[in-house]
């Protein structure tokens, strides 16, 4: 049974280190959660210094994107373990940024705002939608209208004059890096965003830029159609006939969890769950880096070569997310899932035994404990990982004719 409100003071009381976790435990796994997004709130002050500037959003180097990335995670923190404690700090970070027109474009972050980065705010919004979180108080819309305001923003900057469709990485001119990159990150949100907003809305325009975002996406080649693996990206100017085969583990859940998303909207079409069991299947290039470590989760493209940025440190936090919520969307999956993510869990706990208070998460699962390299995006990884154990227990993201459109 889900538990609606855990006490804060409570969890505390059944302090469990999280080199402890038992991954079947609910109450274990309740602890060393609250312990992780404890950890992961410490690098915020955005609410204290109380200014345009800082609310939401976390100090240098984290990007803005990381930020919503990092609200999305304390989204599935409240919604798995029932503690409210953080909720009031996550509405108030989600509605500083709505911005004028309410649609994830705010002016203060112009600079560093590309479609990828307004995806990510976009899911969090999603999430608050789908879960009928406390609605933004007077003069904000409800958070389903914020979503379909950011895909309304989204949908016009669709660039048929190179390769034959797709977004760019970046919004603004004045941004040029970025300008002439198609990647798989902002056009893997744009049909995650839409492919939930047909669940969440019923409106069958969103299922039709979802099919045709993700037939773009196979045709141009960054979904591999033999291995599911997702590839990075390609450029215009050649009309993206040179792929870049980086693989990111988020892109692929990105994808992943989109599909599942529309094998739950159309009620089963089995193109949809092969896509999906496809994409799962294609996940293994981000599981087991060595003999003993079986079914651990790894950024494979940086994490042995030792050039992760603070980006990439996150990125396993995701595919994480996106997998355990794929599970609720088809359930079939839920075993290779947790054949995968409880062995990943068990690890991702066993990293978090650095620091003075031994709780602080280090970046490299595979290691066998702490590896020493902390930051926001180790404790997002983690977090993601470790609550998703008890993503059965809570409800599923609700859809259309449940979701309130209004507030109270």
């Amino acid at each position: 049974m889900f538990v609606k409100s855990v006490n804060a003071a409570a969890l505390a009381a059944i302090f469990i280190p999280p080199k402890d976790l038992d991954v079947n435990s609910p109450s274990s796994i309740r602890s060393v959660a609250s312990t992780i997004a404890h950890g992961l709130m410490s690098y915020y002050s955005g609410n204290v210094t109380n200014t345009p500037e800082t609310i939401a959003v976390f100090p240098q180097p984290h990007f803005w994107w990381q930020a919503g990335a990092a609200w999305g995670a304390m989204l599935d923190y409240s919604h798995y373990t029932g503690d409210s404690s953080y909720d009031e700090v996550i509405k108030q970070a989600l509605v500083s940024q709505v911005g004028p027109n309410f649609d994830l474009m705010n002016p203060l972050h112009f600079g560093s705002e590309g479609n990828d980065d307004q995806a990510f705010w976009g899911f969090s919004i999603l999430e608050a939608a789908e879960r009928n979180f406390p609605q933004p108080d007077d003069n904000i819309p409800p958070w389903l209208d914020i979503a379909i305001n950011t895909f309304n923003t989204m949908a016009p900057r669709w660039d048929e004059t190179a390769c034959g469709g797709g977004l760019a990485w970046q919004i603004f001119e004045s941004n040029p890096n970025g300008m002439n990159y198609k990647n798989s990150v902002s056009n893997g949100g744009f049909f995650q965003l839409s492919a939930r907003l047909a669940r969440a809305t019923g409106n069958a325009t969103y299922y039709e830029w979802a099919k045709k975002v993700w037939d773009w996406s196979e045709k141009v080649g960054f979904i591999d159609p033999k291995t599911f693996i997702v590839y990075d990206g390609a450029d215009r100017r050649d009309n993206c006939a040179e792929l870049n085969r980086l693989s990111f583990s988020y892109s692929h859940g990105i994808y992943l969890y989109g599909a599942a998303v529309l094998y739950n909207y159309t009620e089963g079409d089995k193109v949809w769950a092969d896509r999906t069991n496809n994409l799962l299947k294609g996940a293994d290039l981000y599981f087991s880096p060595f003999d003993n470590s079986t079914n651990v989760m790894f950024e494979q493209a940086c994490e042995p070569y030792g050039t992760c940025n603070n980006d990439m440190k996150s990125f396993k936090g995701y595919l994480s997310r996106f997998m355990w919520a794929t599970t609720r969307m088809m359930p079939s999956t839920l075993g290779r899932v947790e054949e995968l993510l409880k062995p990943s869990a068990a690890a991702a706990a066993r990293a978090c035994s650095g620091g003075a208070k031994g709780t602080e998460c280090g970046q490299k699962w595979y290691v066998g404990g702490f590896d020493g390299v902390v930051g926001l995006g180790q404790q997002m990884t983690a977090l993601e990982t470790v609550q998703g154990l008890l993503s059965q227990r809570a409800p599923p993201p609700f859809k259309a004719g449940e979701i309130k459109h209004v507030k109270g």
